[in-house]
């Protein structure tokens, strides 16, 4: 046997001091297991166990890609979200945990067994498919602009088992005309010029998914303003917005009619979801 070859303990020790991130170790364990296919359990009930020379070559090529900033998820083209593994790609965003919250939050609503959910800009999938996983019943459609987006979110849904109408559309533009209980979105909502755009993972994600004009508010007035024609009476929107966001958001509903209007924080207590209500038909006076 080679006496180049390290530990899996070696490996991932001498690779963590090299990743410049908020999770170095995770990061390393995380290339380490896709190139062994061992478990995280695995890599620390047995830190002696060396790699091949095959696997210690691929984890190099892998190492330095994260270290050039190229985020986990897109090397190992995989992402966890709510309680299933998504593939991803450089063609959309890494859904992020914070997302999670979205998808809680839709699931708290009242809404008919069968109701009928529309996920714009889905990229992955990752809200429509965490849906659908729990709800079987909703009748769920997703969009996305991005023909590549709207393929990975199909590949996803067929791995998954999972049945979602995909449809290549600009917001509402290419959607067949119908009323939908629940519209959900999280949309580009970062300012143009931000400085974190330079920064992190997102230096390697579309900025047509990131940013929204000069205020990162423009695709949030045309969901907000247009959504209500898409709506049932009583049906609700729910959209993830920045950090900074929340009483423009408030806003726009307000303006375009919504009543029940609130903000959800996320996990890390930023105001980061506002949804509201379509008014339900009122009933009509009959004199006699």
């Amino acid at each position: 046997m080679s006496k180049s070859l390290l530990s899996s303990e070696t490996l991932l020790q001498q690779a963590a001091s090299e990743i410049d991130s908020d999770t170095p170790r995770l990061d390393a364990e995380l290339l380490l297991t896709h190139v062994t296919t061992w478990s995280r359990t695995s890599l620390r009930a047995w830190p002696e166990r060396l790699l091949t020379d095959d696997q210690q070559q691929k984890f190099t090529c892998l190492l330095a890609r994260r270290v050039a900033g190229e985020p986990i998820a897109h090397i190992v083209e995989q992402q966890a979200f709510w309680s299933l593994s998504l593939k991803v790609s450089s063609a959309t965003l890494i859904p992020r945990p914070d997302t999670e919250c979205l998808v809680e939050t839709a699931l708290e609503l009242t809404l008919p067994p069968g109701a009928r959910v529309l996920d714009l800009g889905t990229g992955t999938g990752a809200i429509a498919l965490a849906l659908c996983s729990e709800r079987p019943g909703w009748q769920v459609t997703a969009t996305d602009v991005v023909p590549e987006a709207v393929a990975l979110a199909r590949f996803n849904a067929e791995q998954l088992g999972l049945s979602v109408d995909l449809v290549q559309s600009h917001w509402f533009t290419s959607l067949p005309q119908d009323r939908f209980d629940l519209i959900v979105s999280n949309p580009p909502y970062i300012v143009a010029d931000d400085h974190h755009l330079s920064e992190g993972d997102v230096r390697f994600e579309p900025r047509s998914a990131l940013t929204a004009g000069a205020d990162g508010l423009e695709d949030l007035r045309l969901i907000i303003s247009q959504a209500p024609g898409w709506l049932e009476p009583g049906g609700w929107l729910l959209v993830e917005h920045g950090y900074d966001q929340a009483g423009a958001v408030q806003q726009l509903f307000a303006a375009s009619g919504f009543e029940a209007v609130t903000t959800r924080k996320d996990y890390g207590h930023q105001d980061r979801l506002t949804l509201g209500q379509k008014p339900a038909r009122k009933a009509q006076n009959h004199t006699l």
